[in-house]
């Protein structure tokens, strides 16, 4: 189950964002019986870079103490 605040990695491209799969965003909203979600990804100094809505099968919940974070270098859009 994903909740507000959870962080999560996208499973597809955005390229309108700049942002690829696996990288991490934080969800903000969840929609129905979690049928999709509202998810904030900010760059490295925590501006928001992008909110999108998200199916739940273009997610996947990071799992605390499983998983090990990396960082992207972002096309500037």
């Amino acid at each position: 189950m994903i909740d507000e605040c959870d962080l999560i990695a996208i499973l597809i491209d955005l390229p309108e964002f700049g942002l690829v799969r696996g990288d991490v965003g934080t969800v903000a909203m969840v929609h129905g019986q979690q049928a999709g979600f509202e998810v904030e990804f900010v760059n490295a100094r925590g501006q928001t870079i992008a909110v999108e809505t998200l199916m739940a099968n273009q997610v996947k919940k990071i799992e605390e103490g499983k998983a090990i974070l990396h960082v992207s270098e972002m096309a500037l859009v």
